[in-house]
């Protein structure tokens, strides 16, 4: 969800039967349940995958917090500045472990971001619109938060084991974000009638982008069978998405709030429900750099890694330094 539209490099599925025997202990491995770790033998397009994946989930946390970021010191009490800025410092945490978990597959955190910028990756198009109200942040927290936790909590089992154990801790850290959104929804609901009404703006403007979250259909995801075979990815895009609409569709009925979805009804026969037919021509303009934010975010991105380019050159310093005088330290012993 969070590393939508990744190229595996491969065009089809490996044929497990053809492969050369030293080659097979690789998918052996992984069709055992044992966890791939940075020092083991692993095919190029394997850790060419992870890493498309991990910094585009990682750049995901980081832009992430630029549509809650304006809210903080507009939002309505001191409770919720607290709660909020204690979110965006989660998703910030977010980010760095899973840059962390992409640099022991090879890859320099520098050029992760030189990636982002140079516009070679993306980061999850959910983050391209814009927050217009304080209800924004609730909707976000409520749907986008519930849909990466939908998508998270089968990656704390995925076949790497530096991604997998970083997805344990963000997903407790996500359960509170969902909490902290609904709890937002909550109030507004039960607040004066144009609150109630800012809250189902929201969900109007939100349900769409987060229903897109999950990326294309399984029938035009054309890498996702590989992934699966990898268990990169254990659940396909649609499993998840109506996972996602199954959990949602009563919550919203508990606060009162309208899907804005004409179609959406439950289906006894499928033990699930049905909804509307997606508008794939929006989510593509957006992956290709067209939504309403695509612009901002990236150039707010781009200025916080100009800006903090002498503290990445102080650090570099201050860490010679101290390797200088070890150094000497040992010598002289």
């Amino acid at each position: 969800m969070y590393a939508q539209m990744v190229d595996t490099g491969l065009a089809k599925v490996e044929d497990l039967d053809a492969l050369p025997p030293a080659e097979r202990a690789f998918p052996a491995r992984i069709d055992a349940d044992v966890k791939i770790e940075p020092q083991d033998d692993m095919p190029e397009a394997y850790r060419r995958t992870l890493v498309r994946q991990i910094q585009q989930h990682a750049h995901s946390e980081i832009v992430g917090m630029l549509p809650e970021g304006n809210w903080v010191t507009r939002a309505p009490s001191l409770k919720r500045k607290a709660i909020l800025m204690a979110k965006i410092q989660d998703e910030a945490g977010h980010g760095l472990y899973l840059y962390s978990a992409a640099e022991t597959l090879g890859v320099s955190r520098d050029a992760m971001t030189g990636d982002l910028l140079a516009g070679k990756v993306k980061y999850s198009s959910i983050f391209n619109y814009p927050t217009l109200t304080w209800a924004d942040i609730g909707a976000i927290g409520w749907l986008v938060d519930g849909a990466a936790i939908m998508n998270q909590i089968p990656l704390c089992r995925c076949s790497y084991g530096p991604y997998a154990r970083a997805m344990i801790r963000i997903c407790k850290e996500e359960s509170f974000h969902q909490r902290q959104g609904f709890d937002i929804m909550m109030a507004m609901c039960a607040g004066t009638p144009a609150q109630k009404a800012m809250a189902q703006d929201a969900l109007d403007r939100w349900w769409w982008p987060s229903v897109m979250m999950f990326g294309p259909s399984d029938a035009q995801s054309v890498h996702s069978a590989q992934s699966a075979r990898w268990k990169i990815k254990l659940l396909s895009n649609d499993e998840l998405r109506q996972r996602f609409v199954d959990q949602t569709v009563p919550q919203a009925e508990y606060l009162g709030l309208r899907i804005p979805d004409a179609d959406l009804a439950w289906n006894p026969e499928r033990g699930h429900y049905d909804f509307g037919a997606i508008d794939w021509d929006e989510f593509y303009a957006v992956i290709k750099g067209h939504g309403p934010c695509n612009r901002e975010r990236i150039e707010v991105r781009r200025k916080a890694w100009d800006d903090g380019a002498w503290v990445r050159e102080a650090a570099l310093a201050h860490a010679a330094k101290r390797a200088a005088r070890t150094d000497d330290a040992a010598e002289a012993a």
